[in-house]
């Protein structure tokens, strides 16, 4: 018999609305799963989206208070999809009911904040999962097997990369992501936070890192009334200032010794999402980017005049792929990347099976991200160390 597991949803904007439809789908998608996910109770301060989770999504009850949310007795774990400075009181209050959580990264916006979520958790005894959604693309873990097989050989150079046009706009309103105390840091903890996930996934640990940021948009139209997140002001609004970083770079070396690059913006124009990896080793090489998710390009070093990048294309032979789409070079989309991670995180907590990335994985991140932000004030190179103060690998 499937064990029932009651789920809370905090926040029922774009991530919590993907995480409530995976809740919907895994049964379907998944009939051999240990579990059987129920939406208890979604909260939510606007009013709409409270009828919206009730009527459409099928939560039981929808309240206006989150807290009330985690207190319900029928709920097992939480899902945490708000935003950043909401993270850590709702992660602190489902540690103290004794809920176990998954969070949207980056948990928090500061590494401080990450820190301090793993070690309540940890304290509490309660599971964790954390969103790094792109590891569970399927050519990324078969692009992580190739690694680990030693296709590659030697791997001596990664290229990571994260460029959004998210923020291109300058007139895109002064929401809530561009202000320091209600998002953290600005790229380094929204999209590079993906970028370091991705390659501790396939390389390693980063050992010591060098980098630099911008403010490229410094003021943008202040938002009035119910503006959306994304909306647009006037050139003639008042303006205010934007108080986090739009682009940051970062060079690093790895413990296995390989170097590697890394660069992500929110206001470039061109690359609309561009979250994109390259793998150099001594016989061959790996690409991938998620505005082409179904493709990965493997170059094989050969003796013959043979030469260039070879497509693999998606399809049911790799990890997941087939739950969603059969046979070959058949695409599947960023909510099946959703839909994949809930599935494995409620598996293991039905069978007390082991679920990574969880806090700890984040901050290994987030170790990255406070060298990086050391090396802006020191301008010189930083070693990368565990906050938590814990021996690496624990």
């Amino acid at each position: 018999m499937n064990r029932r597991i009651g789920v809370a949803v905090l926040g029922l904007g774009w991530m919590g609305q993907g995480h409530s439809r995976s809740m919907l789908r895994i049964p379907s998608l998944f009939p051999n799963r240990s579990f059987d996910p129920v939406l208890v109770v979604c909260a939510d301060t606007e009013e709409e989206r409270r009828e919206w989770a009730v009527r459409d999504f099928g939560f039981q009850r929808a309240v206006a208070d989150w807290r009330e949310a985690i207190a319900s007795d029928d709920v097992d774990v939480v899902w945490v999809t708000a935003p950043n400075m909401l993270h850590l009181p709702m992660i602190e209050a489902a540690c103290a009911a004794g809920k176990s959580v998954f969070s949207e990264k980056p948990i928090g916006g500061k590494p401080e904040q990450t820190v301090a979520a793993y070690e309540m958790a940890k304290k509490a005894g309660v599971r964790t999962g954390v969103g790094y959604n792109y590891l569970w693309a399927p050519l990324v873990m078969h692009a992580r097997n190739l690694i680990a097989s030693g296709e590659l050989g030697e791997i001596t150079h990664y290229r990571g990369r994260f460029v959004s046009m998210y923020g291109s706009d300058e007139l895109g309103l002064l929401t809530w992501r561009f202000i320091l105390d209600q998002a953290g840091y600005g790229v380094t903890s929204d999209i590079l936070s993906h970028s370091v996930s991705l390659a501790q996934y396939l390389i390693g640990d980063i050992t010591d890192v060098v980098g630099t940021r911008n403010t490229t948009i410094p003021r943008r139209p202040l938002p009035t009334g119910a503006a959306s997140h994304y909306g647009r002001g006037r050139p003639d609004d008042p303006t205010g200032e934007v108080e986090n970083e739009d682009f940051a770079s970062m060079l690093c070396n790895f413990e296995n010794g390989a170097t590697g690059t890394f660069e992500v913006s929110r206001t470039l124009v061109g690359p609309e999402s561009q979250n994109a990896f390259e793998v150099f080793g001594t016989k061959g090489a790996l690409s991938w980017n998620l505005e082409k998710m179904n493709e990965l390009q493997y170059y094989k070093l050969t003796d013959d005049i043979s030469s260039g990048y070879t497509t693999i294309y998606g399809g049911d032979r790799f990890p997941f792929h087939g739950v969603f789409s059969p046979g070959q070079a058949n695409p599947i989309g960023f909510e099946d990347l959703v839909a994949i991670e809930d599935y494995s995180f409620l598996e293991a907590l039905a069978t007390d099976g082991a679920f990574s990335p969880s806090f700890r994985e984040a901050v290994d991140v987030v170790n990255v991200q406070q060298a990086l932000i050391n090396s802006w004030d020191s301008k010189t190179w930083e070693s990368v160390t565990d906050l938590t103060g814990e021996k690496r690998g624990n």
